[in-house]
C-alpha cells in the first residue's frame, strides 16, 4: 500500500487531504478521560499540515443511530486535537452539509478542520452498498487526497473506511503503517517464546483469536471474566461470576486441541471475590476475599485474579520472547480489583520480551494505571482490529488502501 511518506514525495500543498481517523475517545460527559488515540494520530496530522496541506479529519465516536447526537460529538475531540498540535482545528457541525463545506472551504495550506461524527449520516455504517456510496461521494466531495489512519475502525465495512478511498488517490498513514508492521512480527517470524494473555470479559469475543492462536502461540493465559467459563468447562464451581454456558463446549474443545499441539493454557488458580460488583464511580471500599478456583462461593463473584495467579502469570511471561496482551484480568476501574491487571503490565515491562498490549481496554489500563506507555513495545489503537487481524481475517480498512 502507498504510505504518507511517498504521499508527501508528491507534493500536498494546498490540496485538500481526508484523513480517515481513530477520535472515538472515552467521554464523561463532554470531558475525555483518555486522549491516547487523538495522540496516536497526531503525528500524521501534524506532518500533512506541516507540508502545507488543507487537512480535513475524521471520525466516529461511539454508536449514535444514523442521526446527530450531542452526546456523541466530536467537539472535545477537535479542541483536544488543537491543544496537542499548538494551533487552532476548525469545527463543521455536519459532515457533509453546509456547515462542514464552508470550513473546508475556509481552510489555508497547512490549516485542520474536524468534521462532525461521521455516524451522525446513517450511510456510514449503512449494509446498502448504495447508501453507503451515495455518502462516500458527497464526502469525496470535500477532498482531493484521501489518507486512512483509523487503524480502530479498518475492521468496519463502513463508508469512511472502504467507498471512500475507492474515490479519492490514497494512501496509509504512518498509525496504520505503524500498526500492521507491529501485528506481522505477531503472525510471520515470530520470536519464541510466544506468550498470549487474553482477558476481558466475554469468551465469546476471544473465540476466533483463540482458535487462530493455537496453531501460533507457545502459551495462553486467561484472565477476566472469561476465565469463569474455562473454569467452568474444568469442572469448576464458579458461583455468581461471569459465565457464557453455552460456550463450555467450545472452550472444552480448545483445551483438548491445545493439550494435542503442546500450546499451554494456563488458567487462574485463585482469584478476588465479591458479592456485589463494585461501584465504579464512588470507588467504595469492596471488602473482596481471595479463594482458590475450586472454592468459589455460590453467592459470590470472581472479580479479579489472585495473589498466586498473580504471581504464576509473571513466571509465565519471564522467559517469553514476544508477547501479546489483549483484556484486563478484572475490574481494574476500581482499586480493590485492579491488581491482577497491573500484574500483568508489570510483567510485560519487567521481561526481555517483544510487547504488544492490544487496544481497547487493555490501552486504558496501561493508562489509568499509570504505567509509562514507552515502556511497552507497542500499544494498540485498535482492540477489534488486532483481533481479527490475529484471526486472520481479512481487514476491509486496509484491503481498501492496498491497490
Amino acid at each position: 500500500m502507498k504510505t504518507i511518506d511517498e504521499l508527501l514525495d508528491e507534493g500536498v500543498a494546498g490540496k485538500r487531504v481526508f484523513v480517515r481517523a481513530d477520535l472515538n475517545v472515552p467521554l464523561d460527559g463532554t470531558t475525555i478521560t483518555d486522549d491516547g488515540r487523538i495522540r496516536a494520530v497526531l503525528p500524521t496530522v501534524a506532518r500533512l499540515a506541516e507540508a502545507g496541506a488543507r487537512v480535513i479529519v475524521a471520525s466516529h465516536l461511539g454508536r449514535p443511530k444514523g442521526a446527530p447526537d450531542p452526546a456523541f460529538s466530536l467537539a472535545p475531540a477537535a479542541a483536544r486535537l488543537g491543544e496537542l498540535l499548538g494551533a487552532d482545528v476548525a469545527f463543521a457541525t455536519d459532515t457533509v452539509g453546509d456547515s462542514a463545506k464552508a470550513v473546508v472551504a475556509a481552510l489555508g495550506d497547512g490549516q485542520v478542520a474536524v468534521i462532525e461524527n461521521l455516524r451522525f449520516n446513517a450511510g456510514e455504517t449503512s449494509k446498502d452498498d448504495a447508501e453507503r456510496g451515495a455518502f462516500a461521494d458527497r464526502l469525496a466531495e470535500l477532498a482531493d487526497l484521501y489518507v486512512g489512519d483509523g487503524f480502530g475502525a479498518v475492521h468496519r465495512k463502513h463508508a469512511s473506511v472502504v467507498d471512500l478511498p475507492a474515490r479519492l488517490p490514497h494512501a496509509a498513514g504512518g498509525l496504520i503503517a505503524t500498526e500492521v508492521g507491529v501485528l506481522k512480527k505477531l503472525t510471520d517470524d515470530v520470536a519464541r517464546p510466544y506468550a498470549v494473555v487474553l482477558g476481558g470479559a466475554k469468551v465469546s469475543d476471544k473465540l476466533g483469536v483463540i482458535d487462530h492462536l493455537l496453531e501460533k502461540a507457545d502459551r495462553i493465559l486467561i484472565g477476566g471474566g472469561m476465565a469463569y467459563t474455562f473454569l467452568k468447562a474444568q469442572g469448576h464451581e464458579v458461583g455468581a461470576s461471569l459465565l457464557q454456558e453455552d460456550q463450555i463446549p467450545a472452550v472444552q474443545e480448545y483445551l483438548k486441541r491445545a493439550d494435542e499441539r503442546g500450546v499451554e493454557f494456563v488458567l487462574p488458580v485463585d482469584v478476588l471475590v465479591g458479592t456485589s460488583f463494585p461501584d465504579l464511580k464512588t470507588k467504595a471500599p469492596a471488602d473482596p476475599a481471595t479463594v482458590a478456583v475450586d472454592a468459589i462461593p455460590a453467592d459470590a463473584m470472581g472479580l479479579d485474579n489472585g495473589p498466586r495467579t498473580n504471581e504464576l502469570y509473571a513466571s509465565k511471561l519471564a522467559d517469553a520472547a514476544t508477547v501479546f496482551w489483549n483484556g484486563p484480568m478484572g475490574v481494574f476501574e476500581h482499586p480493590d480489583y485492579a491488581e491482577g491487571t497491573r500484574a500483568v503490565a508489570q510483567a510485560l515491562i519487567d521481561s526481555d520480551a517483544f510487547t504488544v498490549v492490544g487496544g481497547g481496554d487493555s490501552a486504558a489500563a496501561v493508562r489509568i494505571l499509570g504505567f509509562d506507555e514507552n515502556a511497552f513495545g507497542h500499544i494498540s489503537t485498535g482492540g477489534g482490529a488486532s483481533l481479527e487481524y490475529l484471526e486472520g481475517k481479512t481487514l476491509p480498512g486496509l484491503a481498501a488502501l492496498e491497490d
